[in-house]
């Protein structure tokens, strides 16, 4: 089926494949780089504010550089130059390497800016009442901050599913790299590209709606306590 210049018909024969391997490939790559991406990102923010200045330094090295470089140089250095100096891995591994630690150096400021936005009166309380500093970090200061910190890491989420895309160059076959490969296998590009930019919509779309409803939710529960 055709409308004006639209393919309709190849539209339809190779959308499967850009859901079962392309969507999937894209949503595996944001969902675990995101998640090791948030546990790194607490982990340099604390340090980052450690009184230690070694660990305060080091900290602010790995967001700075991963901040400060591209995130495709970043893929292509972890690819071609220090995996294959650790062993032989997967291309995925490399993209997921690289991406995890990119998102683990922005999520590291989000953390950073919303454990400072914490009065410090209730570090102080926490630690009179017997506290250990980490134990106040835990139950008192990171709850508070990353309910603070939940539209910025929404917003993270969102960047990091978009950037995922940039793993195509290491011919990791997600989303973009599915319409690549469609676009070269019936040379029309018009049917392998929209349907692609649309699955990135839908799937933005998604997530935004999901980070709006967790933003209601905990606000409720604090409107509640």
């Amino acid at each position: 089926m055709t409308l004006g210049i639209i393919r309709f018909d190849i539209i339809a024969e190779y959308l499967p494949m850009m859901l079962k391997i392309g969507v999937k490939t894209t949503i595996q790559l944001t969902v675990i780089s995101v998640s090791i991406g948030t546990v790194l990102g607490l982990i340099f923010s604390i340090l980052r504010l450690s009184k230690f200045k070694i660990l305060s330094f080091l900290s602010a090295v790995y967001v700075d550089f991963f901040r400060g470089t591209p995130l495709l140089v970043q893929i292509l250095m972890f690819h071609f130059a220090i995996m294959p100096a650790i062993g032989r891995f997967p291309s995925i591994v490399s993209g997921l390497v690289a991406l995890s630690l990119n998102s683990g150096a922005y999520i590291a400021e989000i953390f950073r800016a919303g454990i400072q936005s914490i009065d410090r009166g209730q570090m102080e309380a926490a630690r009179s009442l017997g506290m250990t500093y980490g134990q106040a970090m835990r139950y008192i200061i990171v709850p508070q901050a990353f309910k603070r910190v939940l539209p910025a890491l929404g917003n993270e989420f969102i960047a990091m599913l978009k950037d995922s895309s940039l793993v195509s160059v290491i011919a990791v076959q997600e989303l973009a790299m599915t319409g690549s490969l469609i676009s070269g296998r019936t040379a029309r590009p018009f049917e392998a590209w929209i349907p692609v930019a649309i699955l990135y919509l839908i799937l933005t779309m998604v997530l935004s709606r999901f980070v709006a409803y967790l933003e209601r939710r905990f606000g409720k529960s604090d409107t509640r306590s």
